[in-house]
């Protein structure tokens, strides 16, 4: 029994020792809003709050559910508590705050770069593939039949070599972007979703799919209809393509929350992982239906290839800053104010 008790000290200081940075750190955080108001925190301030206070939450279950000391036990309950207040306190008028308003928008963006290792592993997953594809059909067109059913490839190749100089019918605009959303949703749902399976599923997904839009691009470029298919997807490809990386990224970062839980259980570590995956897949479907307007309305329209062209590059412009640099320079536009 006494050994018992003293391999639970042993435990409890253990387990403090890890945990305690981010409690300091959410007491100071908690502490400064009670007493001078939570508008004197930095925007960065604020949005470390509600994933300090989830870890805070799920520390003080597991004390609870260790039989950790009552002193412990008691510090992660006050804790918990003022955090809550001060989250909460504030909700109702979340949205009322054009800085607050601003810094929802900046969630998705930092999520994304905060795993900026799994987005560039999901990169690689999906344009090595896309390349090989593209270059492999472009020399041998046969490849690609090897990759995508023929029966899909030569409507394709007849529809791009038409063009779209006579635009679309009326009507046909709406039922497209039915569609496009349907099959670009699912594309990026399974590219998140089996992420679950260690990030394999995610791996799967991404290179497959990269490898049969790059072998369906080769085959219709190797037909003749290169200037067309380019033209088509210059306009929308940044949000759909960007999209279905960034949804695999964010299935690879759950599948990592697995393997390498850290100094959490694997149950944390994947809840924790879980909520930033969620973030950033939320905004990824956000980018897809975007893509599916343009898509039905724009890429198959009978506007000029050069006007498509510079709304690509537009949009690509103003997609890879959004993610870039969005929400990186709060703390100093704030200070000097």
């Amino acid at each position: 029994m006494a050994l018992s008790a003293r391999a639970s000290v042993v435990t409890e200081h253990a387990f403090g020792s890890r945990r305690q940075r981010e409690w300091d750190e959410l007491d100071i955080l908690a502490r400064r809003a009670t007493e001078k108001g939570l508008r004197t925190l930095n925007r960065e301030d604020v949005a470390r709050l509600s994933p300090l206070y989830r870890d805070v939450c799920a520390d003080l279950a597991r004390a609870q559910a260790a039989r950790y000391s009552a002193p412990l036990v008691d510090y992660l309950q006050s804790l918990t508590a003022a955090a809550h207040t001060v989250i909460y306190s504030a909700a109702p008028n979340r949205w009322i705050d054009g800085g607050r308003l601003l810094d929802a928008f900046a969630i998705f963006p930092r999520t994304v770069r905060a795993h900026w290792r799994a987005m560039l592993i999901a990169f690689v997953l999906f344009f090595v593939p896309f390349f090989f594809g593209l270059f492999a059909s472009l020399h041998d067109p046969a490849f690609a039949f090897r990759i995508v059913p023929e029966s899909q490839l030569r409507p394709l190749t007849e529809a791009y070599t038409r063009g779209f100089d006579a635009g679309r019918e009326g009507g046909e605009g709406a039922i497209m972007a039915g569609f496009y959303v349907n099959n670009n949703v699912g594309i990026a749902l399974r590219c998140f979703a089996t992420g679950i399976f260690g990030g394999l599923g995610s791996a799967f997904y991404l290179v497959s799919n990269g490898l049969s839009i790059g072998a369906i691009v080769g085959y219709i470029s190797s037909q003749g209809a290169g200037a067309n298919i380019v033209t088509f997807i210059v306009g929308h490809g940044t949000l759909e393509l960007g999209a279905i990386v960034i949804a695999g990224g964010a299935g690879l970062t759950l599948g990592w929350s697995i393997i390498s839980p850290g100094d959490k259980t694997r149950l944390e570590s994947l809840q924790a992982g879980g909520r930033d995956a969620v973030i950033i897949v939320c905004g990824a479907a956000v980018m897809l239906f975007m893509a599916a307007g343009l898509e039905a309305f724009w890429s198959g329209s009978s506007v000029s290839r050069d006007i498509k062209h510079l709304f690509g590059a537009t949009v690509l412009f103003v997609v890879m800053a959004y993610l870039v640099f969005f929400g990186r320079n709060f703390r100093r536009v704030k200070a000097l104010r």
